[in-house]
């Protein structure tokens, strides 16, 4: 009895001397945390070769765990970005990617939830980085209308931030972005220098055309990423004998439940939509079919429909990908990174979150 008693006092004073110094103590704690992550570049612990992190694996569905779409690629050290989804950009500064050194950033499609972040990312480049020219923004045609759209939107932010910080801060002619079509119903080459190759190739998303995927190629590894695409030849055609490829998925099953539950509640509206969107999209067995025709090495599953807020779901999810590919398959969630070494045939997981 007497050393429980002697434990409870010890506790009670301990607990009471926390109290008092919490303020000290957070303030200890804040700064370490600050001094850890302020200048913090993930790309420093990387080997040379190409490198792929997942910065939304999301979709316009909310999921905790999963931003909107948004691929981060690094080839060496030059960063660029496929597709912008909600929430992606915070994602993509808390995974260490420093958003002032983004290169370009390359757009699937204009679909809302592709985009959506396009806006605050090419304001933070351009705040933080200290850029002198605008973010270029790469893109089928229509690309042109997105960028000049979000220009003038954000010019009134403009004048107040360099009205702020001062114009040697935050240098007027780095402000917004400046749009780079291309042509869209043929695979095209749109980068091609220092050893990287990104090609975009058209894929099938009707009624939303436009729409096309990526390929990068540097030091010797490759990485396709699919965009939104419904089944068809062209991603396994462009992703043959890559290393990776990183492909949307829906289950229809799972949507088919959500519909079926907005008709029970009198939602019409919202049904409709959940059972138009599976015909645009790819099942995870359609994408391992895809990886299985290629040949790739690995198939990571992003844009994931519906949410999975419990891990318990993937297999479900999965349905029978695993016996149509088997390669490895992950169903991507933030912070992933997939790195490819120069010079090996190896994929080194890890995850920067």
């Amino acid at each position: 009895m007497r050393k429980t008693l002697v434990a409870l006092v010890l506790m009670a004073g301990a607990f009471l001397l926390f109290r008092h110094f919490q303020p000290e103590i957070g303030e200890r704690l804040f700064a370490r945390a600050v001094a850890a992550n302020v200048g913090r570049d993930a790309r420093d612990a990387l080997p040379d070769g190409l490198h792929v992190a997942l910065c939304g694996a999301g979709s316009p569905l909310p999921a905790p765990g999963r931003a909107g779409p948004c691929t981060a690629v690094i080839a060496g050290r030059r960063l660029f970005i496929v597709d912008t989804g909600g929430g992606s950009v915070r994602t993509l500064a808390a995974m260490g990617l420093p958003l002032g050194d983004i290169e370009a950033v390359l757009l699937t499609h204009f679909h809302s939830d592709h985009i959506d972040g396009l806006g605050e990312l090419m304001t933070l480049r351009w705040a933080n980085g200290g850029s002198a020219a605008p973010l270029p923004v790469f893109g089928p045609p229509g690309v042109e209308t997105i960028v000049q759209g979000l220009n003038a939107v954000y010019a009134l932010d403009r004048g107040y931030r360099v009205a702020h910080h001062g114009a040697d801060i935050v240098l007027p002619a780095g402000h917004g972005a400046a749009p780079r079509a291309f042509a869209a119903d043929r695979p095209t080459v749109i980068l091609e220098d220092d050893g990287l190759r990104v090609t975009a190739f058209p894929v099938r998303h009707d009624p939303v055309r436009p729409a096309v995927g990526y390929r990068f190629d540097y030091a010797g590894r490759s990485v396709v990423i699919s965009g939104d695409a419904a089944p068809g030849a062209a991603v396994p055609a462009q992703a043959k004998g890559t290393d990776l490829l990183v492909h949307e998925a829906l289950n229809p099953a799972m949507v088919g439940v959500i519909e079926r539950a907005l008709r029970s509640g009198d939602n019409a509206r919202a049904a409709k939509i959940m059972s138009d969107i599976p015909d645009y999209h790819t099942s995870p067995e359609d994408a391992a079919r895809a990886a299985a025709a290629a040949k790739v090495r690995m198939l990571v599953l992003t844009h994931i429909v519906p949410a999975l807020p419990l891990g318990i779901l993937e297999p479900y999810f999965l349905g029978e990908a695993g016996t149509l590919y088997a390669g490895p398959i992950v169903v991507g969630a933030d912070g992933m990174l997939f790195s490819l070494p120069r010079g090996t045939d190896t994929i080194e997981r890890s995850d920067l979150l």
